[in-house]
């Protein structure tokens, strides 16, 4: 954990984002967004489609970098060149449509792009017991029982390919876990598997962001909220100020769903009598 602030018993956030902001030309894609994370915790960013979350996610993964406001990674402001980047300062960041290959086992799924080799020169070549080794104890480290390590990752389910990405992450020293909708694709006992990872993450010392537009998934796990509405906050709470009814209100627009209920209303049937009796 970093340093205290202020002689206080607040710690350090390991990422802190204060009046962000970012254009494209005219146009705003977020506005003076502020977001804290701090390690053991949770904080849910959650929004309607274009609200502003994947430039949200793609500013602290490094992929963009903000046009005003301040980014800091642990006290230290930053302003992030690449992914490569963010990775090197212990920022994670796994997306929705996963970067892994169907066809290859779960264990060189868990080193893709980070093998660990044996020998050297001709007789260099990849350490496959080590890495099968590795990848069954760090799963297992995080509660996760796969049935085979050199299964293909394709024949595993979502929330199972989930879970090996959020244990690869573990594994490589990750501090921050950035978890772009991990559960949009997935049915309700999946989804509840994947918390369940995200929530030992968590308990793990990290500190995760979960994107989500599903209230309900986030009060679950949740420590910190932020609200996204085109680009700007529509609100910022702790688990403690809001409850799950509060947030699912704000969450669905509030006094727009009221007023939108209330154009909806079904209007009386018209009276057809005295148009039946002209008739006759």
């Amino acid at each position: 954990m970093g340093p205290q602030a202020g002689g206080g018993n607040e710690v350090t956030a390991l990422v802190e984002l204060t009046g962000v902001s970012k254009f494209y030309g005219n146009i705003k894609a977020l506005q003076d967004v502020s977001l804290q994370v701090h390690p053991g915790e949770i904080s849910c960013v959650l929004g309607d489609n274009g609200a502003g979350k994947s430039t949200l996610i793609k500013i602290i993964a490094g992929l963009h970098q903000h046009d005003a406001g301040t980014f800091a990674v642990e006290g230290e402001e930053r302003r992030l060149a690449s992914p490569r980047e963010a990775l090197d300062l212990g920022i994670a960041t796994v997306y929705q449509d996963l970067a892994v290959v169907p066809l290859m086992p779960v264990w060189r799924n868990f080193f893709l792009g980070s093998e660990p080799t044996r020998g050297t020169g001709p007789f260099k070549r990849l350490d496959v017991d080590t890495m099968r080794r590795t990848t069954r104890s760090e799963m297992l480290r995080m509660g996760i029982d796969l049935r085979d390590v050199d299964q293909p990752i394709g024949t595993l389910s979502g929330g199972e390919r989930q879970c090996v990405a959020i244990a690869r992450a573990v594994h490589f020293g990750a501090k921050v876990l950035v978890l772009d909708e991990p559960t949009a694709a997935l049915g309700v006992k999946q989804s509840g598997v994947v918390l369940k990872y995200v929530a030992a993450a968590r308990d793990a010392g990290l500190g995760v962001v979960l994107i989500t537009h599903n209230p309900h998934h986030a009060h679950l796990v949740g420590d910190r909220f932020v609200l996204l509405k085109r680009g700007t906050m529509a609100g910022s709470h702790t688990k403690d100020e809001i409850s799950l009814d509060e947030l699912t209100r704000q969450m669905a627009g509030g006094s727009e769903l009221e007023q939108l209920s209330h154009e909806l209303e079904r209007a009386p049937a018209p009276d057809l009598s005295r148009d039946g009796g002209s008739r006759g």
